[in-house]
């Protein structure tokens, strides 16, 4: 046994590991009841590509599948989402207890609107009301993306009370506007006499990809620097927004922040440690969503340490020199969220066409 201390101590930093993973056989088999229990693991999150390996790789979800063509569905959008809405209410329940003994910071699970609706605001509300009403848990957030449409939805869906993950973040600017949109969003809903701890939202910055992107660019002293300095900035921003009078008076109102939640923690590149994204990322009002084989890592050898807030102005001055170097950073988090969202397409797409072929072949059968 790994020792669990190690991951319990993240968390008297004041940041929350959530699971980056699903799939039926951890929740049928008490898997994820043991992360809960053992390993401090405190939420879920999952996203096309995640659905698309469990359900498109796998035969676990085969008798699912018949049973509902059995009924006479045929749709494989339609069929998809109904093993991924049964799963994520087994993930929500398993958190139940959690949910309940941490006055709702922990215990989230996510799911996703479909990747076609990233520039479709109206189709993004409407999905994500259909959606949280299925699945019918109070522990339920739904991610949208942090596009243009996301900052229009999320202040409808806050408003609405539905809690949102607002997920593919790379960009300082694209955060702003959605930590702004989360002002707006909760502003309504509390003005409305809702619950101010019943709505909830995390901001989702990646983190990986933005030195997979820059380093090519860079010379070696800076590499791998580029991403960690990015989130630490935008970090100070988050610190920034809970300073003005519009979060203030949210918070106030026992309204919890819109943590930061840090996403694409595994590392890219064989040469970096397995757990440099979390080592340096952790300090207060912030999640980390965590992939298997990095919990992994971390567990056996990760450093804790409140890390991330240590010289806020040192991460601008990084950024600084890695401009200088002629990186234009802007430019890739733009580039990174166009990938990011064509890459969820093609998942969507994928799991979609192996969902319409399993449902051909147990026609056939």
């Amino acid at each position: 046994m790994f020792p669990v201390s190690r991951l319990d101590d993240v968390f008297a930093h004041g940041q929350s590991l959530w699971f980056d993973f699903i799939r039926r056989d951890l929740l049928d088999q008490g898997g994820l009841a043991r992360l809960i229990n053992e390993s401090a693991i405190r939420g879920l999150t999952s996203n096309p590509a995640i659905f698309k390996q469990a359900i498109a790789g796998t035969a676990l979800y085969d008798p699912a599948l018949q049973a509902q063509i059995a009924a006479g569905e045929r749709d494989p959008e339609r069929l998809y989402e109904h093993v991924a809405i049964a799963d994520i209410q087994h993930a929500a329940d398993a958190f139940a207890g959690l949910f309940d003994a941490s006055q709702r910071l922990d215990g989230w699970v996510s799911l996703e609107v479909s990747p076609t609706l990233a520039h479709d605001a109206r189709g993004s509300v409407a999905a994500a009301r259909r959606l949280a009403a299925a699945v019918g848990r109070p522990n339920l957030m739904i991610k949208v993306p942090g596009t243009a449409a996301g900052v229009e939805a999320l202040p409808q869906l806050l408003a609405a009370g539905i809690s949102v993950n607002v997920t593919l973040l790379f960009g300082r600017a694209a955060y702003r506007a959605i930590a702004e949109a989360w002002v707006d969003g909760m502003t309504q809903w509390t003005a409305a006499g809702g619950d101010p701890q019943a709505v909830a939202s995390v901001a989702s910055f990646f983190v990986s990809r933005i030195d997979a992107a820059a380093d090519p660019k860079l010379p070696k002293p800076l590499q791998g620097t580029t991403a960690i300095a990015n989130a630490r900035a935008a970090y100070a921003d988050f610190l920034d927004l809970l300073d003005t009078p519009a979060a203030r008076s949210l918070l106030d109102r026992g309204v919890r922040p819109q943590r930061m939640l840090w996403a694409s923690t595994g590392t890219k590149n064989p040469e970096y440690s397995p757990t440099m994204y979390l080592d340096a990322l952790i300090g207060p009002h912030t999640v980390n969503t965590v992939p298997p084989a990095t919990l992994d890592a971390f567990r056996e050898r990760g450093t804790v340490s409140r890390s991330l807030d240590v010289d806020l102005d040192a991460a601008k001055a990084q950024l600084a020199a890695i401009a200088e170097a002629g990186v234009k950073l802007d430019e890739i988090t733009d580039q990174l969220c166009v990938d990011g969202i064509a890459q969820f397409e093609t998942a969507y797409a994928d799991l979609l066409a192996a969902v319409a072929d399993k449902r051909d072949r147990m026609l056939a059968e």
